[in-house]
Order: C-alpha cells, then structure tokens, then sequence
C-alpha cells in the first residue's frame, strides 16, 4: 500500500509560527525530509522511530540535489510510509514545492500541500516594516533575486517593477544586489527610497540593515551583510524607527545556555524565548529512577508512621506518588502525614494529586526549613526526605540537631547529560553571552563537561543562578556570578535576568 507525503510549510524560522495542521503532521509523519530553514527544533516534535533526512540548500552548496530528493519522497512514499516534506516558509512561494508536487503525481503517489507563513510577509513585519500603509501604497510585489541557472534569460522585468508596484520584496537577492539597485534606478525608482535587508528573520539572531538605493549596496558590503535575508524596498521602510517591536525585546541578541533536564526545560526557555533570547539547550543533568526501589518501596509502605514528608522538588513529587500508584496504592496512603514543600512549583505538583501543602518555607532552601521547624518541638517526630542521590546533607543533619527522626531516601537519581558539545564549540567563537544554572548538580556537570579549559572557555560569559546554593557551587569553580534571583524558581530567575540586562 502507498503512503501519502504531506508538503509543509515550516513557516519562516521561529517555530512558533508553524501552523496547527502541519505540527500535527511532523507528530504523526514516519518520515521526515527537512530544508535548511525549517526550524530544526520542529523536529523535537517528532516521533521517537521517525527518520529523519536533512535535504537542505544553500547557495553553491546542495547537500542533496533536487532530482535526489524527487526520489526520496517517492521512494518513502512508496514504501508505505506518511512523509513530511517540511520546507522553510510556504512551499509554494519560491520553495519549489510545485515541482516536488508535479514529480508526486507523475509517480503516481498522494499527497497534500500545508501552507505555511511566507518569509516575505512574516520577515518584515518582525522588522516593524508594514509592506502595505494607506499612507505610503497600496500594492506589494514578492519577487525572487535567484532564478534558475537553466534560463536563457531572466523573466524579472525589473524596469517596470521599478516604479509599477508601491513595495518591492526581493528574496534571496543578496549576491545579486550589486545588480539589482543600478536596474531599478535607472528604470526610474528614486535613489532615496529606503531599502532594507533582514537576515534570519524572526528567529532570535535577526539582523536589519537600512539604508538607500543610492548606498545600501555599499553598507552590505561594509557590513559583510551575509545570505539569507530579506530585501525590503519602499518608503514603508520608514515605518521602521516606530514599529520595531521585536528587536527592542529585552533579551533580544542574547545567546543564553540553559543547562536544566530537557523535559523540565522547556517553560524556562519557552520563557527566555519569548523575551527574544536565542535558547541553547544543553541539558547538563537527567533525572532518572533509582537504581534499585526497594529502600523506596520500603518507606512508603510505612508512610503512615512519619508526621511529615519533605519534598525538595518537583522530581521528588513525581517519582513518590507515581512508585505509590505501582505499588498499588494512592494519595491516601499519606493520609494524616503533613507536607512540605520547598518552592511554589512543587507544593503545585502536589496539589494537582488533590493534596495540600503544609508549610511552604519562605525562601527555598533548606536552610529555611530548618528556620520554620526551630521553634517546634521535634523529639521523635519522624521525617522522610524522598531527594535526588546527590543531594545536600544539610537538610538532614539541621533536622537530626533539632531532636527528629530523620530517613533520607533516593527518589530519584541526576545523573551528567551529554549537552556540552554544541556549547563548547560556540564558546570557542564567542556566540554565548549567558549560562544559566539551576542546581548545583547542573553546574558540576556542566563543569566537568567543560574539562580543565574551562576558565578559558568562559572568560566574558555571565553567569546566572537559581538561588544562592547553586551560586555557590558555581563559585567554588572558580566563576564570577553576575546574576542570582531573589525568588529561587525559574520565573525568578528568568526575571532577575531580564533585570540584569535592561541595564544595557
């Protein structure tokens, strides 16, 4: 039986911007064929077993020809498999994705074309550049700068574009530029009319370079203004100065390294991202079960003989009531057991089992736990700490001083993740301005992953840390640290540093 391919528009690099229907897609696709713009954090979205072939192009560089990926749909398709064709933008506005679509019919093969956000019309409006304004014109054309080798002759009537239409969007006009601005002005456009060129558009690296007729070829030269960009022609380039909106972000052109557990990371980045950062993950730690349950299993059948339970972490949370529901109890098996969390997101997790928090210290960390229990009396009240493998004595110890009975458990275990290969490389070209550190498991990791260069590596790096264990962690390394928050969460920390670079 033949499968079916799916050509998606990917839309034009930030990955929120892809639409409903091509996101399901990329969920349920067997396999997917990726451009070179499609936004590769897309492909997170994707099945586990998924294939994955990248097919992209660049200028004098095709990784694979378009003949060659012709025959992979095909061959896909026909194996039986659902196929995501997933090209940067909307597949047809000079995405070639007619020809990919006319080769599917020829074979005889089914398929459904996903539009997505075009470059042309989502590029400049993330430069504050409106391309139609009542008061400026009222007609936009999109053309392209790079048409096929195979031609005898270009079918871009430049002279009559020069003054027929209001806005003139240019795309992949970068190289031919030099040629392009004498054609339009000596076919009459004004050497003043603004001009701008936008390079990697929406995403968080976006650059805008303005200028006129008359000089933008020379500021793209001084510039070593570089391919792929946006070429944007007309007075709506004027609308700029007001409407940019999304360079002014407050972390826009910060490449900032978040270094927490994948799976947990992505509100933080979600919320970095939405500030306009550039988010590198580099995930220093996992978090995984115990090696072995049984002391676990062991304490939680006897739940009922501790007054309270202290959970640490939102992983504690999680890896507690989950062993409760394999051993075949629930939440009641903590019946008449007071509770305390440290942090607002644990005492969350909590409570969307149904149960509620006892005490909340107010600053979270252990320290202030024990600040809460030193007034109680605490001879033979039993505690059961459900922690990481690595985690900090003092908890314990603070406990034990105060008179309690004390059990501290493995719930879980943080063991090194495998982010810093990317990190390192970018380290080493200066594209890093911040790393952020959430535990101090994180910072050891991340250390270790570093090896001994690592003072090196990070010289001109700030740092920023979740709360001041971690900062001191961080310190005994040696690192200076630039940022701590004064809510020890995430949303704390995302907000000390927002604050920490609005000073620039």
């Amino acid at each position: 039986m033949l499968g079916k391919v799916y050509i998606i528009g990917a839309g034009p690099g930030d990955e929120g911007l892809i639409t409903a229907k091509g996101l399901k897609i990329i969920k349920q696709a067997d396999v997917i064929l990726y451009d070179r713009l499609a936004n590769p954090k897309l492909l997170n979205q994707a099945q586990e077993e998924a294939q994955l072939f990248y097919v992209g192009k660049k200028a004098g560089e095709h990784y694979r020809t378009q003949t060659e990926i012709n025959q992979l749909l095909i061959e896909q398709a026909q194996a039986g498999k659902l196929v995501a064709r997933l090209k940067g933008g909307d597949p047809f506005i000079f995405g070639r994705g007619g020809e990919e679509a006319t080769t599917l019919v020829e074979a005889g093969i089914e398929f459904e074309i996903i539009p997505g956000i075009t470059s042309p019309i989502a590029v400049p409006a993330y430069a504050g550049i409106p391309l139609t304004h009542r008061d400026f014109n009222s007609s936009v054309a999109f053309v392209t700068g790079h048409e096929s080798p195979t031609k005898d002759q270009s079918q871009v009537n430049w002279s009559q574009l020069a003054t027929g239409v209001g806005s003139l969007v240019i795309l992949m006009g970068v190289r031919k530029l030099p040629q392009i601005v004498p054609q339009l002005i000596d076919a009459g456009r004004d050497r003043q009319t603004p001009v701008a060129l936008v390079r990697w558009g929406t995403r968080a690296k976006q650059e805008t370079l303005v200028g006129t007729l008359e000089n933008i070829v020379s500021k793209v030269e001084e510039a070593n203004f570089k391919p792929p960009a946006i070429i944007i022609v007309g007075e709506v380039v004027k609308l700029r100065k007001k409407l940019n909106w999304f360079e002014k972000k407050e972390l826009f052109g910060k490449s900032i390294v978040v270094t927490r557990p994948q799976k947990q990371a992505q509100d933080f980045c979600q919320s970095l991202a939405t500030a306009g950062a550039k988010v590198i993950e580099a995930p220093a730690i996992e978090i995984k079960p115990p090696v072995d349950y049984q002391e676990l299993d062991n304490k939680l059948e006897q739940l009922k003989s501790y007054d309270w339970v202290i959970f640490t972490s939102v992983n504690g949370v999680k890896y507690v009531i989950e062993r409760l529901f394999s051993l075949g109890e629930d939440v009641r098996a903590l019946a008449g057991v007071k509770l305390c969390a440290i942090g607002s997101k644990t005492a969350a997790k909590l409570k969307s089992y149904g149960l509620r928090v006892d005490y909340i210290p107010e600053d979270y960390v252990s320290e202030s736990i024990l600040a809460g229990f030193s007034e109680q009396d605490l001879t033979s009240k039993k505690f059961l700490l459900p922690r990481a493998n690595l985690a900090r004595a003092a908890l314990k110890e603070g406990l034990l001083d105060l008179g309690a009975e004390v059990d501290n458990i493995t719930a879980y275990q943080t063991v090194e993740g495998s982010g810093n290969n990317q990190v390192i490389k970018r380290l080493k070209e200066g594209e890093i301005d911040l790393i952020t550190f959430t535990s101090s498991s994180t910072v050891r990791n991340f250390m270790n992953g570093l090896g001994s260069n690592y003072k090196k590596l990070l010289r001109g790096v700030d740092i920023a840390c979740i709360g001041p264990i971690t900062a001191g962690t961080a310190r005994k390394y040696g690192l200076t640290v630039e940022i701590i928050a004064n809510e020890y969460t995430i949303a704390g920390l995302t907000e000390a540093i927002k604050k920490y670079y609005r000073r620039d």
